[in-house]
């Protein structure tokens, strides 16, 4: 991308018919076909997470969802621009950004979730209290999309200074791989919570929250277990997804990876849709059967502070 070309005409006039196009962005023409579906795809979903975000009053993933959806419907039309005019700096850019930041806001949502599940069940089986787990991984998470960000920023105006483009791939590597190690640690931890449900259950343990028996409606049922499933699902998405990313970054524009539409078609897009297919088909308002708010906790107070917790201190109040 910022290598400087030894062809006459500068890359920023340059046409199909004026340059090869080895002098490209990329070394091959975007597909329609595909980026258009894939566009069209996340255009849908978009629409879907909208109405449900509102239906459910999921605001925390609402904003997340959209706002991985409506980057991933910008980058695709930057691919389709880049068809037009592979030699486009701006289309390149519009489509490297935005795709590369996309799940970054798609994993904050999956990190609230988690916070949710763990009232439904009980904190007492938790290593970590609710409000701990959203704090600090949506923190981790927002600080590797500010550094893919700030990468992206420097590699989109390098153009053709080859010192600041590396700068920036470099930033967007860092981001990149704490983004990854973020979801290592996530899913490990998550995976422990789960383990010690399984183990206080085969033992008959009762102690459970008051939030967690109002709850347990909840999590019998089969949409929260496939709610369960889907986030699961997103998550290891998003996991390949960036290491496939991590991959191409360190191999560099000009590398046989950067340049292989197929690898992308298929490590790119397609586990994106399927994260974000999976949270909207697996939406949590139908899983939380409209309990949503109750499994909430608060930033005013150490510990999760539910609408359960809320109700029981009104009663404690007009009884006194």
């Amino acid at each position: 991308m910022w290598n400087e070309s030894s062809f006459a005409i500068p890359i920023a006039d340059c046409t199909l018919a004026t340059c090869p196009l080895s002098e490209a962005q990329v070394s091959y023409i975007p597909s329609l076909a595909g980026n258009a579906l894939f566009l069209a795809i996340f255009g849908l979903l978009f629409l879907f997470h909208f109405f449900l975000g509102i239906r459910y009053r999921t605001w925390g993933v609402l904003v997340g969802t959209l706002g991985c959806s409506a980057l991933e419907v910008i980058g695709y039309a930057g691919r389709l621009l880049l068809r037009n005019n592979p030699f486009s700096f701006g289309a390149f850019d519009m489509e490297f950004i935005c795709l590369t930041i996309a799940p970054a806001f798609l994993t904050a949502s999956i990190y609230l979730c988690l916070a949710r599940i763990i009232i439904v069940y009980g904190q007492q089986y938790s290593r970590l209290e609710p409000r701990t787990y959203s704090i600090l991984f949506v923190g981790c998470d927002f600080l590797s999309l500010v550094l893919q960000a700030v990468g992206g920023a420097f590699a989109a105006t390098a153009h053709t200074d080859i010192k600041q483009g590396d700068l920036g791939v470099n930033i967007m590597i860092a981001g990149l791989a704490f983004q990854i190690f973020s979801l290592i640690v996530f899913m490990g931890l998550w995976m422990d919570f789960t383990l010690r449900v399984r183990r206080a259950r085969s033992a008959d343990a009762r102690a459970e929250g008051e939030e967690a028996l109002e709850l347990a409606d909840v999590r019998g049922s089969f949409k929260f277990k496939a709610f369960k499933a889907g986030l699961w699902t997103a998550s290891i998405c998003i996991f390949l997804r960036s290491i496939y990313r991590l991959v191409e970054l360190h191999a560099g524009f000009g590398s046989a990876v950067a340049n292989n539409e197929p690898a992308f078609m298929v490590l790119e897009g397609p586990l994106i849709i399927i994260a974000v297919g999976v949270m909207t088909a697996f939406h949590p308002g139908p899983a939380f059967k409209g309990k949503w708010a109750v499994a909430a906790w608060s930033f005013r107070n150490k510990g999760a502070k539910t609408d359960v917790d809320e109700r029981k201190d009104m009663t404690q109040t007009d009884s006194a």
